[in-house]
């Protein structure tokens, strides 16, 4: 599986380790990203997504639906 939420599409990033020297090597920044398992009322079922912690937020501010239904239409999720 490749790390990017289902929800907002995070997903990895690529940057510098900065040394004390200023010598830069190239590292990843990954998304905080988890596993959780939803209710969704209205198709009365269960569903297992890949979400980032922000993406979470977003889901009880909005409710995992409306999410569902923006996630769709970006393409984030099938």
């Amino acid at each position: 599986m490749s790390r990017v939420c289902q929800i907002t599409g995070k997903s990895v990033m690529v940057g510098n380790n900065v040394s004390h020297s200023q010598r830069k090597t190239k590292r990843k920044f990954y998304p905080n990203l988890f596993i959780k398992k939803f209710y969704v009322p209205e198709e009365d079922q269960y569903v297992t997504l890949r979400v980032s912690a922000s993406a979470l937020r977003t889901i009880n501010k909005k409710g995992i639906f409306a999410c569902m239904k923006d996630a769709r239409e970006k393409g984030f999720l099938k």
